[in-house]
């Protein structure tokens, strides 16, 4: 839900520097396409802050993962929700179960303790026990990395039987799956490269302009062909064939995080009442260059331009493919 900060004074001008911006788009799209490098820390507000410090320390425990990667572990796994517990009796934020939290459980915190409810035990955990898994699959031909997923999930004797990522599908979909999450919580190294599918995203949300807000709104004929925020951007993404969580907050990590001055059109642009704490965005909309967006703002207004740096803007994500459905909501589905 979003209040104010109205744009005011927008007319023809800024219509005709939106078709400039589409165009601009696809040409961004072909001549930077391949552009970006591996990172090496973590995107501002990708981790919420009060697990930062552990991810950061623990994500270096081996060469076999990084901040980004065990992130992105946890994040599929639990959501950051340090109480989670599944139907198969797994717990807690790294979400293991029993027996092999007795086996591979740490005391992360130092407290004498081994808590698997304990967000710093558990953090200290899933580190210790991803690099445990790397090495019994350091001589397997391959990614270090990759090896080391795929023991996560099919076992280290699949991959030390198959000199690698063994040839199960649902093995390798998961080492895609966590390599491709990570890349939304890595702070690139260099440009994030384009999105080919974003003009269409834009095309498709300029032509909604001055439609009413639905708080719910999925623009459905029972509804009118009306919006609230995070539907209008999964509509705009889905009539480019990228499907995206209902959510705002979960559409977050759907790619790589831009620099607010490496913006495109296209990148949706998120909004948050703690800056510090993804969990907590409220508002999200599409951009479409010169520090507007098209958004579905709140009860009472229509989808319209809009300002995007006001006190709550959070950051910017680059949609992918990939990345969205690498997301813990595209795999439960």
């Amino acid at each position: 839900m979003r209040k104010f900060w109205v744009a005011g004074g927008l007319g023809a001008g800024l219509v005709l520097l939106l078709g400039l911006l589409l165009i601009g788009t696809y040409v961004a799209a072909a001549g930077l396409a391949g552009i970006g490098g591996r990172a090496l820390g973590l995107a501002k507000g990708a981790v919420p802050a009060e697990y930062l410090t552990q991810v950061q320390k623990w994500g270096t425990l081996c060469p076999a993962i990084s901040p980004a990667l065990l992130a992105a572990q946890l994040y599929q796994e639990s959501g950051w929700n340090p109480k989670a517990q599944s139907p198969a009796a797994a717990q807690g934020m790294a979400q293991f179960i029993p027996a092999t939290w007795q086996t591979h459980g740490v005391d992360g915190d130092g407290d004498g303790k081994r808590d698997v409810w304990d967000p710093e035990d558990a953090i200290a955990s899933a580190a210790s026990y991803d690099c445990e898994l790397a090495k019994y699959v350091k001589d397997a031909p391959g990614d270090a990395t990759h090896n080391m997923l795929a023991a996560y999930n099919a076992g280290a004797y699949r991959v030390i039987q198959y000199g690698g990522v063994p040839p199960y599908r649902e093995t390798q979909n998961y080492v895609k799956t966590i390599t491709t999450l990570a890349k939304s919580f890595e702070a690139p190294a260099g440009p994030v490269a384009p999105s080919k599918q974003a003009a269409g995203a834009i095309y498709y949300a300029q032509d909604k302009l001055g439609t009413p807000y639905l708080w719910g709104g999925t623009g459905t004929a029972e509804q009118n062909g009306r919006f609230d925020c995070s539907g209008l951007t999964k509509a705009a993404y889905h009539s480019v064939g990228i499907e995206l969580p209902r959510v705002a907050n979960d559409q977050w990590n759907a790619g790589p995080h831009p620099k607010r001055n490496e913006l495109l059109p296209g990148d949706l642009v998120f909004f948050a009442y703690d800056l510090k704490d993804p969990r907590s965005i409220h508002h999200v909309g599409i951009y479409v260059g010169g520090g507007y967006m098209i958004n579905a703002p709140y009860t009472g207004a229509v989808i319209r331009f809009d300002k995007i740096d006001t006190p709550d803007y959070l950051g910017a994500t680059r949609v992918t493919s990939d990345g969205a459905k690498a997301l813990p909501a595209a795999n439960a589905a």
